[in-house]
Order: structure tokens, then sequence, then C-alpha cells
């Protein structure tokens, strides 16, 4: 990694004034190789909320599923996001389902929402790929699963401040830029 760091641009975080960027986007998106690389550009921390979830509970995320089942574990992502919200100049990679719950927006939408998207076949072929296991996905039919999700979940990540479409091959480098030039874009705008 620290190759790839050497090659990604450094942006002024200035305009930003310290607010933090969240990343949402469908499990697979990129969120948390994405806000790496961000906040790694801006000299911003960076936090990804299924990581925090796993530190703090001592347990996987497929094992707080399958223990405690979906309400508990979204009921973990809000507490780390009201945990994690107070503080300045982050970017978190968000849990897929965490923009469902409306609590979440309140604190969401004291930074700046970006959402990844990535067509359904390239994040299927993603998943597929990535030995991380996804217990949403743990059904019979997971092309169909997650076209239902993305289906639930489409209204909610259209409320983001920011839409990134993300190509099936793009640089690291190229869609930071890309991120970063439609983040100040929104800055202009509002």
């Amino acid at each position: 990694m620290s190759d790839l760091s050497a090659s990604l641009p450094s942006f002024d975080p200035a305009p930003l004034r310290g607010v933090n960027l969240y990343l949402v986007g469908m499990m697979g998106a990129g969120k948390t190789t994405l806000g790496r690389h961000l906040a790694s550009c801006l000299g911003y921390h960076f936090f990804d909320t299924d990581q925090l979830i796993e530190e703090v509970s001592g347990e996987t995320i497929p094992s707080l599923f399958a223990e405690w089942g979906e309400p508990s574990f979204r009921d973990l992502e809000t507490q780390v996001l009201a945990q994690l919200a107070p503080y300045r100049r982050l970017v978190v990679a968000t849990g897929g389902g965490l923009v469902q719950k409306p609590e979440n927006w309140s604190y969401l939408h004291h930074g700046i929402v970006i959402w990844l998207q990535v067509d359904p076949l390239q994040l299927l072929r993603r998943l597929q790929a990535d030995p991380t296991p996804r217990p949403l996905l743990e059904t019979a039919d997971p092309a169909a699963t997650l076209q239902r999700l993305l289906t639930q979940r489409l209204p909610y990540y259209s409320q983001a401040d920011v839409h990134i479409s993300i190509p099936t091959h793009t640089s690291p480098e190229d869609l930071v830029s890309q991120v970063w030039q439609q983040v100040l874009q929104r800055l202009r705008a509002h």
C-alpha cells in the first residue's frame, strides 16, 4: 500500500473546513479501499464502521448477524456513527445498509455523503471474488438477493450529496481525483 500511497495525489482539505466525508453504497462497492486513499490524500483520519463494530464487540460481522440478527447489528452501526459524528476531518466508510435507518441520516447530514455506485453485475463479480463473508448474501440466489437489496436501498443512496459511478477499470488515483472534483463542485454549489 505504501507504493500506491506514494502515487496518490495530495489535496488541500481547506475547502472542507474539517467536514467529514461519509462513503455509502452497496457491499463490495469499494468504500473501504477508496476511503483509505481519500483520507490519505486529504490528511484526514479513516474509519470503517464495520471494522469498528468488530473491534468494539470482539466478534466478526457474520457472528454478530448469526447471534443477534440484522436489527441489532444496525443498532450497533448507529451507535458507532453517533460516536464518530462529533469528530472532524474524518473519512468514514459505512456499512451498505446503514442508509436505511432514518436516525443515521441525522449524523450523515453533518458531513458530505458520497454514494459509490457500481454496476450490479460488476458488484456481484467483486463479491464472488472476495473471501469476506457477506451474511446477507448467504442465500440460494445471491444475484437476486443483491438486486433486491440494491432496489430497497436505492431511494436512500440517491439522497447522497455526491454520486460517483465507478467504471469497471478505474485506477485508485483516477477515482480519488474524480471523487475530490465532485466534492469540490458540491461545495461550490452550496
